[in-house]
């Protein structure tokens, strides 16, 4: 369900769109604001999970139009989140095995979108997130989807390496994008599988990669040594769908 994609300020602003359980991604807060009536707003995104980042008057000044947050300022998804188990029913309502893409840090809103934009394209029945240090769906994250997030669900977790764990137990096998690891083509993609793809800088994390059963590198021929995050998660699905194919 699309939403309309909001920075809320100011505080009575914020905390009814907390207690309406609106999809809140970040809450940004005045870093020298004490107890008061900021406290309400904490308990109330601490009651959902939702990462609260402490930040100067200039910062907060800079993300409003108004300038009447009140030391406070809340940034809603552009689109609703989904929960894993949606994602596999997708895959089991088409009778396909899950296809799954896991980002594992992506701060780039265009990486994203572009990224579900592929994976769209490609088949995949859904893309996972982490709830902290990545971009969430913002409106700039649905305008470079071209629409696809209208198709595709995205799900939010608070941990991609427990989340891993979880779909390894109903029988998903993960690959990882790492230029340390074996060619992709001498890989065996085929079956129920999650892509991970790491973050734009510094690539899958130590701990996720363990978690990963493939660590994939992409042959590349030319004289700079990594790939955009968007073009390596191409390529690496479509990878999956010529393997499908055979």
């Amino acid at each position: 369900m699309q939403q309309d994609d909001l920075t809320i300020e100011g505080r009575n602003a914020v905390l009814e769109a907390l207690r309406a359980d609106r999809t809140v991604d970040k809450l940004f807060i005045l870093d020298s604001a004490g107890p008061g009536p900021l406290s309400t707003i904490k308990k109330e995104a601490s009651k959902r999970g939702i990462a609260v980042k402490y930040v100067d008057k200039d910062k907060l000044d800079a993300m409003c139009s108004g300038g009447h947050h009140q030391g406070v300022v809340a940034k809603c998804a552009a689109y609703d989140y989904v929960d894993v188990s949606d994602i596999l029913k997708k895959a089991a309502d088409a009778g396909e095995d899950p296809f799954i893409i896991l980002l594992d840090g992506i701060n780039d809103p265009h990486n994203l979108g572009a990224i579900i934009r592929t994976a769209n394209l490609a088949g995949a029945h859904g893309v996972i997130i982490p709830k902290n240090r990545a971009v969430g769906l913002s409106a700039t994250v649905a305008r470079t989807s071209a629409g696809a997030l209208n198709y595709t669900p995205v799900a939010k977790v608070t941990n991609i390496a427990r989340c891993i764990d979880e779909l390894k137990s109903k029988g998903i096998w993960f690959a990882c994008a790492d230029m340390s690891g074996t060619d992709m083509y001498k890989q065996n993609l085929k079956g129920p599988i999650g892509l991970v793809i790491g973050s734009e800088g510094e690539g899958v994390s130590r701990l996720v990669k363990e978690k990963c059963d493939y660590v994939c590198s992409i042959p590349m021929k030319g004289d700079i040594d990594s790939l955009n995050a968007s073009v390596a998660a191409g390529v690496l699905m479509y990878e999956v769908v010529r393997q499908r194919m055979l």
